[in-house]
């Protein structure tokens, strides 16, 4: 009957912790619908890599000898060794984004770069408070708001703290409804938040422009910032696949099947970074404040940006638009409709907010390569 209690007694505070973390992102996903795909196998595979003695985990085991879990596979095999899962979720994603509202308003293209100033902030103040430069990127990119994207630059750079902020990156990421209205109600006023804009007709953009933009764009930012190559090439190739209109079964496949798949096992493969005594540090804490600042800032740079441009303009731009250029696709364009009508109940941004978030993958794509190619020549 001893074999039956070695479990209880291995188990440490800090596990019972980390099931009490689990549960509350399980509690997040279910309860109150915050990206559930991915917080519910993270809050479930926290659970199991810190059950004692554990199968999950490669380790030895009295009775069994050396035991090789699956967790750790999953993420030596896709994520350590060839940052797998993130690039084929990103095949994904680029299946599902329309680019049609962005290409008739080429001009929100500044908005998703003025909506990742948070990023760079965060990093200068990440190495102030004492983390090296490589953990302080990765923590930086939290504020892209795109969890594949932070997920491959940790890994990348080969960061201590990858589980403290893959958590805190798809943690902000669902909280979008929570975070993004309280800090633009912060920065704009009721009037601000009032002014209301044309209808963006984006059904006249030639066939021959939607095909060729995922492959020009994958060529310039290439050339710009190669360390962001396979992740910009990924995701276009995705566009590529839902725009040529003969591989439609493929592309449907592509953001149904494959995305779902990988988003599950992504969340699962990242608890093997949550065993408590790597996850339960004073880093962490601080990791999660920065992640959130990271957030904030880049929300309140965008809507900062569209208030700087509007003093030259005499057809005003709502300045909510502007928080849209973060990377969480459509959920900050959702948010940012949902407080327009809430202000105003003819107040129709959704296709504006739309090509601000767009704007907002591929800059966090881009601003993700450019820092990879800053850090990586500075190691």
């Amino acid at each position: 009957m001893e074999f039956l209690i070695q479990g209880f007694a291995a188990l440490t505070y800090k596990q019972v912790i980390m099931y009490a973390i689990g549960l509350v992102l399980i509690a997040l996903a279910i309860k109150k619908e915050y990206e559930p795909a991915l917080l519910l196998p993270i809050g479930f595979g926290a659970i199991l890599v810190n059950l004692p003695l554990s199968g999950v985990l490669n380790q030895v085991m009295p009775g069994i000898g050396e035991t090789r879990g699956v967790i750790q596979w999953l993420f030596e095999t896709g994520i350590h060794a060839s940052e797998a899962m993130p690039l084929l979720l990103f095949i994904g994603i680029g299946a599902m984004i329309d680019f049609s509202p962005i290409l008739s308003r080429p001009v929100f293209f500044l908005f998703g770069a003025a909506a990742h100033f948070g990023i760079f902030a965060t990093i200068s103040l990440a190495t102030l408070l004492g983390f090296d430069l490589k953990d302080a990127a990765a923590i930086g990119i939290i504020g892209a708001a795109d969890g594949p994207t932070t997920i491959l630059v940790s890994q990348v750079l080969r960061s201590t703290y990858m589980g403290p902020i893959a958590v805190a990156a798809y943690s902000y990421m669902s909280l979008v409804p929570i975070i993004q209205p309280f800090a633009i109600k912060l920065i704009t006023t009721k009037k601000e938040r009032r002014i209301r804009m044309d209808i963006l007709a984006s059904d006249e953009i030639p066939k021959a422009l939607k095909i060729m933009f995922p492959i020009v764009t994958t060529i310039i930012i290439g050339f710009i910032a190669p360390a962001a190559a396979a992740l910009i090439g990924f995701l276009m190739f995705g566009n590529l696949l839902r725009e040529c209109t003969v591989l439609d079964s493929l592309s449907e496949a592509a953001q149904k099947t494959l995305s779902n798949l990988i988003t599950l096992l992504l969340g699962l493969t990242i608890s093997f970074t949550m065993q408590a005594d790597q996850f339960l540090t004073r880093e962490t804490l601080l990791i999660m404040v920065l992640g959130l600042f990271a957030f904030i800032l880049d929300t309140v740079g965008g809507v900062l940006f569209v208030k700087l441009i509007n003093i030259f303009l005499k057809k005003k731009i709502n300045p909510m638009i502007g928080g849209a250029g973060i990377s969480a696709f459509p959920m900050s364009a959702r948010v940012i409709q949902k407080m327009a009508l809430k202000e105003d109940s003819e107040n129709f941004l959704l296709m504006h907010a739309v090509s601000a978030n767009v704007s907002g993958q591929i800059a966090s794509v881009a601003a993700s390569g450019l820092v990879l190619s800053l850090v990586i020549s500075n190691l």
